[in-house]
């Protein structure tokens, strides 16, 4: 586990690895899943859906076809106030759809920034756009 940032949110939270994916230096370092310095990792998601539920009023998990039947099943008691700041935070939200997919999946894809091997923490960043 580690501490992961959400760069365009501006957000981060400790997460737990789940898997190691890439690494630029060998497939090697891959198979036997040994965390290095830039390595893409998949990293757990639910921290950042919580998160993002309760900032924007917006559950990242649910496809939109689905949410839409499912809603009046759990409803969560807000104040007025509170409603109207989630829906102008969510009007100026733009969220990008590949990481739309990955909440979807559970998994989110991750760079490691930190050196695990020298330090012991296993921190880094959410891959967005073109990364």
């Amino acid at each position: 586990s580690g501490n992961y940032a959400w760069g365009s949110e501006n957000c981060a939270k400790k997460v737990r690895i789940l898997d190691v994916v890439y690494n630029a230096t060998s497939n090697e370092l891959v198979r036997t899943k040994t965390l290095l310095k830039n390595t893409i990792v998949q990293i757990d998601a639910q921290p950042f859906k919580q998160w993002y539920l309760k900032k924007y009023g917006v559950d990242l998990g649910k496809k939109k076809g689905k949410a839409a039947k499912d809603e009046p099943a759990e409803v969560e008691k807000k104040s007025r106030h509170v409603i109207f700041k989630q829906k102008y935070r969510e009007s100026k939200q733009k969220l990008e759809p590949g990481i739309e997919e990955q909440f979807q999946s559970g998994r989110i894809l991750a760079c490691i920034s930190s050196r695990p091997g020298q330090s012991g923490r296993a921190d880094g960043y959410i891959l967005e756009g073109d990364e």
